[in-house]
């Protein structure tokens, strides 16, 4: 059984609307990524979101209502199942609300579109049409105010009504704003292409009977006006001119007409360069912005004579954008320019030039990806690897000039301000205060292993280290520095605690450690400092009594002190970790006795070593925070009138103990930063606590550092250096880019060399031809920066990128790079239609050709088994013998069609095909003089668009096809039959309802009692990147009923079942539910749930409501 977890949401846009969905006064920008709405708010600044929510289906279609009794409009959604619903906003719940629950016009005896699905409403907003299958209009009345229609209804949408055409391939379509539309039919113009490839105009009016008496009305396209044949070739898109002009425009590669439908006129002017128009957006009733294939942004104004007749137009070039699949105008002269193959963005027009405002970052389309940093731990709990920031996926992103390398990484951002110096050795930092009625820091207390340096800043930035501060001994390490109320500064160190006057640096009062004896441990807050001596004794300062002992207590040998606390909330209680018992107690500050000691550790190496209580979630008890010797945290949350514990967790962060301390929040609650091999931030967020990486990966003490010139800072000391940055209060997903202005079709990695191989492709235009470049490019890990390039031929495209260790011939492993490539003239004379590539990487980082080899197929997909080269070509997979210089044919196998990609694990090589699935090929040596062979094994016989395949577990892969199913595929190699053994069945299936490009496997060791175990990541065409885990047999059956319950009190909008959106759906066939797959975003969204519905999607499954969080929040950590 089989989990997926989305790591990365869609960010590709290929819709965007502006509507007055939030507030009847106020415009919003709704964008559909995928299965996902958002809302953005517009300012100056840019956009703002507002709201996200996830659809049941991938959007498609969206539009504008406005029904007559709502003061906000609503929003028309369609997806890609044929369903449509409408929602509104309510402002009091801060939620979509469902209007229309959902209407299914699926129809398996029509041919779905050959161009997008497309949804109009006329201009007098009494129909609307849907486009979704070939030679089919349905039209959606709208419902109007009469006798019959309460106000309620007004507006709202009708029965649909199918009507068909005889146009199929219909490019685009448009309803004509006519001069009496209160007598006027609705009139419809198409852009559609023949079985000739002539491109023609059909204009026809709809004819509509409203029915009655409960029977629907009908409405049929069959009255032609008007039409026009023969236009240009390249026609892509129709625009209607309203008043006063009237009309249509059709957008065309090298021309732009006007035809005047009502006195029948033409009139066309050409462009100044030839272009393929994507998408238009009006301004006014005058103005466009046009957007094209190449990234440019026009602007088309018509000039229009005695107020009613076109007498020609201009069209300027206000800039490049990325490629726009959605324009908005925003008003104000801000436009917003929704990207699928770049990124989205912001731009103000300004005259006739663009000025950027705002980008929005997209990942999309992801060609291909390659992992790197994955960590290696294992513990009791459940391993994060991604969360963790160990896991960095490097995706090849974008096409052509909006091509890029982009670094993915989940985690706390950390934004260096600036760095103090290189120092080694750093052991605490301390924030100052020079004066007492500021809440501002300006001095930074920093402790060495035998001395204590002092820094101070000024409200402009300026630091200095000064030689003396207010009487503080700077001769030794100092283990506690702070202010204290009456303007006094304490500092303790491993001989004294001393109490210091701010004004004038005089002692006020010292406390020496007994003679041979060194504070070992050492904890404060506002009026007692406790410490620790030697570790046997533990002794508690009064520090408003001018370090009066308050209470000591004494410990044998068996009982050392590991770590202590006293809590800045309360003056009653100090908290200390034991080194040999592995307990931690609370005990009443004034004797020393304890309230109550608790286990936190069960084997050896489990000890406590740092303890820190702070108030983290709002309106919940505090927690404490225990860091283990073996890389645990265990928490407690604290009864802070009993004083005792309770509600037990544990994660594993690292190898090595945490050490914690805690950065204000606001409101009296904290955030805590842990520092270890993989510093973390801990957070609260929606009721629940959250441990993520931040990206300081060498931090090994920080503290809170607020001052005036870096507010909100900390200060973070590394084993190099010390430097002041800003960290992000909760985790979010980085994206680095390299900026590439080429399609990166392929990437692969290399730890050796510390450097990628990318395969791209350059598009340009030379006297209006496109022309195609492809390189093989070498660039750094570190710096995201190009080393070398090497060009292929002319019309040759690279097809395959792969990392391999090679025999050079005399025993010695080289690493290389594989670059399979493929030509693009189908009119060779010769049989050569690709090439093999091994490239070496010299010590001077550049790139050299070690040998090549012509083949007579492209070659779509490499991999390396038994020390030799498998390469996919056309209709045929074939194995290679590297011998230094040259490449020799051994061993082939005959595919079904066209082998996209291949798994290949020990000799067994999965093959996708293009059309027949999967299929198991075994490499086999020739014994005694006999040749290699390949022999097939195992094949899934049923039919399927394969584009990606994964080895997940032992006889088990993952199969992706196109129309965005996923299948795990296990071989059957306990069948009765040797017809049985050679099947591969279908164990788990789902529809993920985006197209998969790559799937790549990982090795993630987790402990025997992890809930689920990583297997591998996938990256698709929409930007999201999944990833995909087997279930552990003991939790399947819990999992299972767990999806099953959640689904049945968790509704999308729409009021669309979850088991039908996520049910396989191909050419086929179609299932109705997921087969033994678990959809890790709607089991995570049994936190969002109030505490009576968890109970009540509890109720029956035989577990604890507090056991299934625990389970669900380690399931989200994996993310």
């Amino acid at each position: 059984m089989a989990y997926l977890a989305p790591i990365h949401r869609p960010s590709s846009v290929r819709h965007a609307l502006k509507l007055k969905l939030l507030s009847p006064d106020e415009e919003c920008l709704v964008v559909a990524k995928a299965n996902r709405i958002e809302i953005y708010a517009h300012s100056s600044d840019g956009l703002s979101l507002q709201h996200s929510k996830a659809i049941y289906g991938k959007v498609t279609m969206l539009q504008k209502l406005h029904p007559g009794p709502s003061t906000t409009d609503h929003l028309f959604i369609g997806t890609d199942r044929y369903m449509y619903f409408t929602v509104s906003w309510d402002s009091q719940a801060k939620q979509l609300r469902t209007e229309t629950s959902y209407v299914d016009q699926a129809d398996k005896t029509t041919r779905d579109s050959q161009a997008a699905d497309r949804c109009l409403i006329d201009p007098t907003r009494r129909f609307m049409t849907l486009e979704l299958f070939e030679g089919v209009i349905t039209v959606v009345p709208i419902l109007q105010k009469n006798k019959r229609k309460i106000d309620a209804e007004t507006g709202s949408l009708g029965e649909p009504i199918p009507a068909r055409i005889s146009e199929l391939f219909v490019r685009s379509s448009a309803f004509l704003p006519r001069r009496s539309p209160a007598v006027e039919p609705p009139t419809l113009a198409l852009l559609y292409e023949d079985n000739n490839q002539g491109v023609h105009i059909t204009v026809r009016l709809l004819d509509y009977t409203a029915g009655g008496m409960g029977e629907p009305g009908s409405a049929d396209f069959e009255k032609v006006i008007t039409s026009y044949a023969d236009l240009e070739l390249g026609a892509s898109h129709l625009i209607p001119v309203p008043a006063p002009a009237y009309g249509v425009l059709v957008l065309a590669e090298t021309t732009i007409t006007y035809i005047n439908d009502t006195y029948n006129e033409r009139l066309f002017q050409h462009l100044p360069e030839p272009t393929i128009f994507v998408t238009w957006e009006q301004i006014d009733s005058r103005r466009w912005l046009l957007a094209d294939e190449y990234g440019k942004l026009y602007l088309l104004m018509l000039m229009i004579e005695d107020d009613k007749t076109i007498s020609g137009w201009t069209s300027d070039v206000l800039g490049e954008t990325s490629r726009a699949s959605a324009l908005v105008y925003l008003d104000g002269g801000y436009v917003f320019v929704g990207s699928h193959q770049g990124d989205s963005q912001v731009f103000k027009i300004q005259g006739k030039s663009l000025s950027l405002v705002q980008t929005i970052s997209n990942i999309a389309p992801i060609l291909d990806f390659t992992v790197m940093d994955m960590g290696s731990r294992a513990g009791e709990g459940q391993t994060s690897e991604y969360s963790s920031g160990q896991a960095r996926i490097v995706t090849g992103s974008g096409a052509f000039q909006d091509g890029s390398l982009r670094s993915v990484r989940s985690g706390v951002g950390l934004e260096e301000l600036g760095i103090l110096g290189e120092m080694d050795h750093i052991t605490n930092l301390f924030p100052l205060r020079l004066n007492s009625n500021t809440a501002r820091t300006d001095v930074l207390v920093v402790s060495f292993v035998d001395e204590t340096r002092v820094f101070e800043f000024s409200p402009e930035g300026e630091v200095e280290e000064v030689d003396e501060y207010k009487g503080l001994t700077l001769s030794e390490g100092t283990l506690l520095s702070s202010n204290l109320p009456q303007a006094r500064l304490l500092q303790i160190t491993s001989s004294s605690v001393r109490l210091l006057d701010l004004e004038n640096g005089m002692l006020v009062s010292e406390w020496c450690s007994p003679e041979g004896q060194a504070i070992t441990i050492a904890s404060a807050n506002d009026r007692h400092a406790a410490l620790s001596i030697g570790g046997i004794e533990a002794v508690i300062l009064s520090l408003a009594e001018d370090l009066r002992v308050l209470s000591r207590k004494g410990f044998n040998a068996q009982s050392q002190v590991a770590c202590l606390t006293i809590p800045s909330m309360s003056s009653e209680i100090c908290i200390i970790g034991f080194w040999q018992t592995a307990t931690v107690a609370i005990l009443k500050l004034d004797t020393l006795e304890a309230i109550e000691t608790v286990t936190v550790g069960d084997k050896a190496g489990a000890v406590p070593r740092s303890v820190l209580l702070t108030q983290i979630l709002p309106e919940r008890p505090p927690t404490l925070f225990i860091g283990m010797a073996d890389g645990n945290v265990v928490t407690f949350s604290l009864d802070t009138n009993k004083y005792t514990l309770f509600a037990k967790k544990s994660i594993v962060l690292g190898t090595q103990h945490a050490n914690f301390k805690a950065l204000p929040r606001g409101n009296g609650l904290y955030n805590v930063f842990a520092t270890c091999e993989h510093p973390s931030l801990i957070y609260a967020s929606e009721g629940r606590i959250v441990y993520s990486a931040v990206t300081a990966e060498k931090a090994t003490c920080i503290c809170h550092f607020d001052s005036e010139a870096y507010p909100g800072a900390i200060a973070i000391a590394t084993p190099e250096d010390l430097k002041i940055a800003l960290v992000d209060t909760e985790r979010t997903t980085h994206v680095q880019t390299l900026a590439v202005h080429e399609t990166v079709r392929r990437v692969a990695y290399s730890t050796k060399l510390k450097a990628f191989g990318l395969g791209t492709i350059r598009r340009t235009v030379q006297d209006d031809v496109e022309v195609i470049h492809s390189h093989f490019k070498l660039a750094d890990e570190v710096l995201f920066k190009e080393l070398d390039s090497y060009e292929l031929k002319e019309d040759e495209l690279v097809e395959s990128v792969i990392r391999a260790d090679l025999d050079e011939g005399h025993g010695k492993m080289i690493e290389t790079f594989v670059v399979g490539t493929a030509y693009l003239d189908d009119d060779r004379t010769d049989a050569i239609r690709g090439r093999i590539i091994v490239f070496e990487v010299t010590p001077e980082r550049t790139l050299r050709v070690v040998t090549e080899l012509a083949v007579k197929g492209a070659c779509r997909a490499l991999g390396v088994v038994a020390g030799n080269i498998v390469a996919a070509l056309i209709k045929t997979v074939v194995v290679y013998a590297f011998e230094y210089g040259s490449l020799n044919k051994v061993a082939s196998y005959r595919t079904s069609t066209a082998p996209i990609d291949l798994a290949i694990t020990g000799t067994t090589i999965a093959i996708a095909d293009l059309m027949k699935s999967v299929s198991l090929v075994e490499f086999k040596r020739g014994l005694a003089g006999l040749p290699d062979t390949l022999v097939e094994v195992a094949r899934h016989f049923q039919t399927a668009w394969a584009t990606a395949v994964a080895h997940v577990a032992d006889g088990a892969f993952l199969e992706s096809d196109a129309e965005g199913n996923l299948m795990v595929l296990r071989q059957n190699v306990g069948g009765v039959t040797e017809d049985d053994r050679r099947r591969l069945e279908i164990t788990s299936e789902i529809r993920l309802g985006e197209m998969v490009n790559r799937i790549r496997r990982i090795n993630v060791p987790v402990s025997p009692d992890c809930v689920v175990v990583p297997r591998a990541f996938l990256a698709t065409v929409e930007g999201s990147i999944y990833l995909f885990a087997l279930i552990a047999p003991t939790k399947r059956d819990l999992l299972m009923r767990l999806q099953a319950s959640i689904a049945n009190f968790v509704h999308s909008p729409g009021h669309m079942p979850f088991h039908k959106y996520r049910a396989f759906k191909n050419t086929i066939r179609e299932a109705e539910e997921p087969f033994r797959f678990v959809d890790g975003e709607l089991v995570e969204r049994f936190l969002d749930c109030s505490s009576r519905v968890q109970e009540e999607i509890v109720d029956g499954l035989g577990v604890d409501v507090e056991d299934v969080r625990g389970m669900v929040e380690s399931l989200r950590r994996l993310h």
